[in-house]
């Protein structure tokens, strides 16, 4: 049977529901067992190796009895990352939502400029009823069909749904029934997430014809602020890269380079105007990277903000929702529509999101990673640039330094939680039918995490709890700090679950768009976004526009 040689040995040193074959008690030799220790980096005398035959062999009846259990996607396990660290508080005063108050937005004459408007610049004029959403909604519906094709963004329109809650969302507002600031606001979503009525594919062969009956937490959350759902954008394959199964996003700026993933549609479709902004996801870069390529503003939220309900599960401790968008502000109107607990995901905490446009960002104390910022010899110019920015705003900018212990091994855990997410493919051998069939994608990865034994996983886990700790101590005293995007800050605040805002600050040469990233602390999302505003107010690299083919 495919894979039989390779997976006999998983079974014998892998202590997790692993493998594909069924084989009888007591039939592993020590000659087997010899060989499987290469895989893990142990060896075993010879008495001990022929201890060990029976207790795998019943090791691996437990195994397939464990797989006659059907899981969905969905069932979390029993054990749930926490992200806090010992001694941790957070914020529990509701101070509320103060976004910058808008006197007045001038209709523009142009359709293409209205598709460029922001979200608080669209809501006041919905609100103040020169602006119907029905008219936002068939503008932006017209633009997917007529651009989405070339960028490769859009894995279904929901045109129908979408002209119910437009009609809906005006009839309300002429009875003066407001919901706020997203009442009216058509948006796209990454094609991980359920919705009633639509498939929700994952971007992947497999799954393609998928249908959950069902709207994630997110969606409904929206859909109660009277946000309109336009469109489900397009994911990289199982929530990795730009490739899915009908394409490769493209990058609104360069269409000969994807949009980069795994949110590619989302950020692909908000760069190009097709959405007033779009929902993400990150486990690890799937917001940042895209929102970089792209050119837009993106928000990956504290670990546990925002319920994950109906959300596809690639790695339930370190899976993260946010807001795709053209600023900072318009971020932080999405995050307040979406955060907080819905009973329903056990992850989710329940802290207040507290937002002043107004906070005198000059009373944060920021760090800056040093040693990062110098790593980073191709981003320098961009980057001196930003921190000169920062400088000029009156901001001290205080020298941090990375944690010395090996986080970067611990992407492990993720490719672990990957695999158990996807151990059904794995075992029919239905991820043979992926797009990317290369060493570096996922059915490769996912066979690879059989060979993770337990043991290490769970060490790996043990070790990011002292790299929590050791965040916590770096970050005393610190609200925000800044980092190159994709420096291994990435991946440590990934592990640990700390909040980023990523933004445009500036062009390459030949035109292609790059960022800085603005890290923050647990639940500090409040001050993390109103710093990045800050920023944002000061420049004016997220108002540019890339020349769309039609």
């Amino acid at each position: 049977m495919k894979r039989r040689n390779l997976l006999t040995l998983v079974y014998i040193l892998a202590a997790s529901a692993a493998g594909m074959v069924v084989q009888e008690a007591a039939r592993f030799t020590i000659a087997d067992i010899a060989s499987a220790e290469k895989l893990i980096g142990l060896s075993f005398s010879e008495a001990e190796r022929d201890s060990m035959t029976d207790g795998l062999g019943e090791q691996l009846a437990n195994y397939e009895k464990l797989r006659t259990v059907e899981l969905d996607n969905s069932v979390v396990p029993a054990v749930l990352f926490n992200p806090v660290p010992q001694g941790y508080t957070w914020p529990t005063a509701k101070k509320g939502f103060r976004p910058t108050p808008i006197k007045s937005v001038r209709l523009p004459n142009k359709d293409e400029d209205l598709a460029f408007l922001s979200v608080a610049e669209l809501g006041w004029l919905i609100r103040n009823k020169k602006l119907t959403s029905e008219r936002l909604t068939t503008l932006y519906l017209d633009r997917l069909k007529k651009y989405g094709p070339k960028l490769e963004c859009v894995i279904a329109l929901t045109e129908e749904l979408a002209l119910e809650q437009a009609r809906r969302a005006d009839a309300e507002i002429a009875k003066s029934k407001y919901r706020g600031p997203l009442h009216g606001i058509p948006y796209g979503v990454k094609d991980l997430l359920s919705t009633k009525r639509y498939t929700t594919t994952w971007g992947s062969v497999p799954f393609k014809d998928q249908v959950i009956d069902e709207n994630a937490a997110v969606v409904q959350k929206l859909e109660e602020a009277g946000a309109v759902l336009v469109a489900k954008l397009t994911v990289g394959e199982l929530a990795w890269g730009d490739v899915w199964f009908g394409g490769k996003t493209r990058n609104p700026w360069d269409y000969e380079q994807g949009s980069s993933g795994s949110s590619a549609g989302s950020a692909s479709a908000t760069a190009a105007g097709l959405v007033a902004f779009a929902i993400g996801t990150e486990t690890w870069g799937s917001i940042v990277s895209p929102s970089t390529r792209c050119g837009v503003t993106g928000l990956r939220p504290t670990y546990g903000r925002v319920s994950r309900r109906g959300a596809m599960a690639l790695s339930w401790s370190m899976d993260k929702i946010g807001p795709i968008a053209r600023t900072a502000e318009d971020c932080a109107i999405v995050f307040d529509a979406i955060y907080g607990p819905d009973g329903l995901d056990p992850t989710v905490y329940d802290a207040p999101f507290n937002y002043d446009a107004n906070l005198d960002v000059t009373r944060l104390r920021v760090g800056y990673l040093k040693s990062e910022f110098d790593r980073d010899t191709t981003g320098r110019p961009f980057n001196d640039s930003a921190l000169a920015v920062l400088t000029s705003l009156g901001i001290e900018l205080i020298p941090l330094d990375m944690p010395s212990l090996p986080f970067n091994d611990l992407s492990i855990i993720l490719s672990a939680e990957a695999g158990a997410a996807f151990d059904e493919l794995t075992r029919s051998n239905r991820d043979d039918l992926m797009v990317r069939q290369i060493k570096n994608a996922w059915p490769n990865v996912f066979r690879c995490s059989r060979l993770i034994p337990a043991v290490e996983y769970i060490q790996a886990n043990r070790i990011r709890t002292l790299l929590i700790d050791d965040m916590h101590r770096r970050l005393k005293g610190i609200d925000a700090y800044v980092a190159p995007s994709f420096s291994d800050n990435l991946l440590l605040t990934n592990l640990t679950g700390h909040p980023c805002v990523v933004v445009p600050n500036g062009f390459t040469a030949d035109g292609h768009p790059v960022s800085i990233s603005f890290v923050g602390k647990l639940f500090g999302e409040g001050e993390l976004l109103t710093f990045a505003k800050r920023y944002q107010d000061a420049t004016d690299f997220h108002r540019r526009r890339p020349a769309l083919k039609e």
